[in-house]
């Protein structure tokens, strides 16, 4: 027996009826487009959120984290509701969430116990709640036999997090802990949320990909999100668009030339250009020359830096530390203002380049970042 299931055992008094799990992610490139029905990137993370979980039948809904002090939270499936005190009270909301989304979408989830943990790091911009929503959607659709498939549960993990726990996330994080694929990065369109599986297979290139967690996050990230995606449905309102993505890259000088306001020309400048980066990036790894996109990394840091204005000192000074110890390309990922950066190396270089990025922020006597190794892993799966 696994020591998550033993770990059920103790705790409802009998065996689950499964163990499940999904991972993280990271964003290899298009940040700040997918409310924007652009183009996003993302690869599952090696680290996952695991569930064993039993069917109950009773309308009890019970919910336990070995990650998080308490004991087990114990709700009413048919007193769910959104934006409650629970939906604003934890880790219990996202499962919670998800068991609420599927009674909305029709499906009749009668109860369960639920018993999670987790390796994806909290608070590092890695999708840890996206990963607790899927797994807990999974587990649902094979107890109960709805016959869902993973992107459709990757919208039932979305509408739970947006609209019972309140966060205005947008369809990447659930779509890639649930539809990666080992050794790929998955290239979505968040408008029409076709996928397609782009080969990024770093070991078979001698490359690695480095995830720096700086371990900070600040409080001016608060609300940034909000305010970032209010300018950027302005500039397209001006520019009589849909959407952002709907600007072509070839006609970003036009479009700019006719806003007035500098905030607004910023935020489309980056969209419009990190749209392109995607773009190029899947040129790249389709043309089995992964070593070209470092430098379209650093490029998309540059403009999230400069133009959206979502960087911090930290995240600078990752993307910094790693270029001038020999990285092909670095940026950071995620929010911004906090959280994490990632670094493509020469296999090679990846005890140079973090040695160099810790000494960087001994010096500069900030928290020591967090550096570990992404390696493009598969989705949601089940397990036992």
């Amino acid at each position: 027996m696994s020591r998550i299931a033993a770990a059920f055992g103790e705790l409802y008094g009998a065996e689950p009826d499964g163990v499940w799990a999904a991972p993280g992610r990271v964003n290899l490139i298009g940040e700040y487009t997918d409310f924007n029905d652009g183009f996003v990137m993302p690869l599952a993370l090696p680290h996952t959120a695991l569930a064993a979980v039993s069917r109950r039948d009773d309308g009890v809904l019970r919910l336990h984290s070995a990650d998080v002090d308490g004991g087990v939270v114990q709700l009413r499936t048919d007193e769910l509701a959104p934006l409650t005190p629970l939906a604003h009270g934890g880790w219990a909301a996202y499962p919670a969430g998800v068991v609420w989304a599927l009674r909305e979408a029709g499906h009749a989830i009668a109860g369960a116990d639920i018993h999670v943990t987790s390796t994806v790091p909290t608070g590092a911009g890695l999708s840890s709640s996206a990963a607790l929503e899927v797994v807990t959607a999974l587990a649902l659709n094979d107890l109960y036999d709805l016959g869902l498939s993973a992107p459709q549960l990757a919208v039932i993990a979305q509408r739970a997090e947006n609209a019972f726990v309140g966060v205005p996330c947008g369809i990447m994080d659930q779509t890639a802990s649930a539809c990666c694929t080992e050794g790929h990065a998955l290239h979505l369109d968040t408008r029409d949320l076709s996928r397609r599986q782009v080969p990024f297979d770093l070991a078979a290139h001698d490359l690695a990909l480095l995830v720096v967690d700086t371990r900070v996050k600040h409080a001016l990230g608060d609300g940034a999100y909000a305010e970032r995606r209010e300018g950027c449905e302005a500039g397209a309102r001006a520019l009589s668009v849909r959407a952002l993505r709907d600007v072509p890259y070839a006609s970003l000088s036009v479009a700019l030339a006719s806003l007035p306001d500098e905030r607004i020309r910023r935020y489309v400048r980056h969209v419009v250009s990190e749209n392109n980066r995607v773009d190029r990036v899947i040129a790249l790894l389709d043309a089995s020359d992964p070593r070209a996109v470092g430098p379209v990394l650093t490029e998309g840091h540059a403009s999230l830096r400069d133009d959206l204005r979502v960087s911090c000192a930290e995240l600078d000074l990752v993307v910094e530390a790693a270029n001038a110890a020999g990285a092909l390309g670095a940026r950071m990922t995620g929010g911004g203002f906090g959280g994490s950066a990632i670094v493509l190396a020469e296999a090679s270089l990846t005890d140079t380049i973090t040695k160099s990025i810790e000494t960087s922020f001994a010096t500069a006597s900030r928290t020591p970042p967090r550096i570990f190794g992404a390696i493009p892993s598969g989705g949601a799966h089940r397990i036992a």
